[in-house]
């Protein structure tokens, strides 16, 4: 089990919370209770390599276009009137583990979220959040599956958390997503993707909430009940159903 990085009840120091762990307390307050209060991590899968490369080559070449202080073609043909926003700091609020920060005094936590990249609007000076993701599917890229929900609220944390650092910052974001394109007659070295910008309107209104009852739930003492929707939670029950080990008394 972990030993550092958990909640101790009461103490007066801002708790470190990323956007990823808020989201797992989203998704199960069980596990995120397990992990943030007692140490026990969820498992975690493989990394996405291919995700992550095509996020470092789409920064490098937004960020040329930032240099120069114009758009990227890619917001030219959506017909995004904004340029790359650039700032001082914009490295550390990509950087895992450091991300745009604020300290949430009504919770007691100290909020963290990495950002790939972000947009000036040009007309309304306000800044954009944007999301890079990549994927490769047959069929056109949306925003429309449930799990996708997890992709807003990441964009709407990140809004949150760049207006309490005191951005103005609209509404609307944008997903840059590339979409591998597998109808080409071989792999020849390469695979080409479809870029497609989606716009999303977002809002912040649910953070506040959210912050309140991740906090509350790690006060307690006893970690909540096993959540009907997470696979991980599922089987664990599954196991104890077995008799393997004895059920909580």
């Amino acid at each position: 089990m972990r030993s550092r990085n958990i909640y101790t009840p009461g103490s007066s120091e801002p708790f470190s919370l990323s956007r990823s762990r808020l989201e797992n307390f989203i998704r199960c307050p069980r596990c995120f209770y397990l992990d943030r209060r007692l140490g026990v991590e969820p498992p975690s899968g493989p990394p996405f390599n291919i995700n992550s490369a095509v996020d470092h080559l789409l920064k490098k070449e937004f960020d040329r276009y930032r240099a120069l202080g114009r758009p990227h073609p890619y917001m030219e043909e959506a017909g995004v009137d904004a340029i790359p926003f650039a700032h001082e700091r914009l490295d550390e609020w990509r950087e895992n583990f450091k991300g745009v920060q604020h300290v949430h005094e009504s919770s007691g936590f100290k909020v963290t979220g990495a950002v790939d990249d972000l947009w000036m609007d040009r007309a309304t000076g306000e800044l954009i959040v944007v999301d890079y993701k990549a994927t490769a599917k047959d069929a056109e890229v949306t925003l429309d599956a449930e799990w996708q929900m997890g992709y807003k609220r990441q964009m709407e944390l990140y809004q949150w958390l760049l207006r309490r650092n005191g951005f103005r910052v609209s509404n609307t974001g944008y997903f840059v997503y590339c979409n591998g394109d597998r109808s080409a007659e071989g792999f020849d070295g390469m695979v080409r993707f479809r870029v497609k910008l989606i716009p999303y309107e977002g809002s912040d209104a649910w953070v506040e909430g959210a912050l309140m009852d991740s906090r509350r739930c790690l006060e307690a003492d006893r970690p909540p009940p096993a959540s009907l929707s997470c696979l991980q939670c599922a089987y664990l029950e599954d196991i104890r159903g077995l008799g393997l080990w004895p059920a909580e008394g």
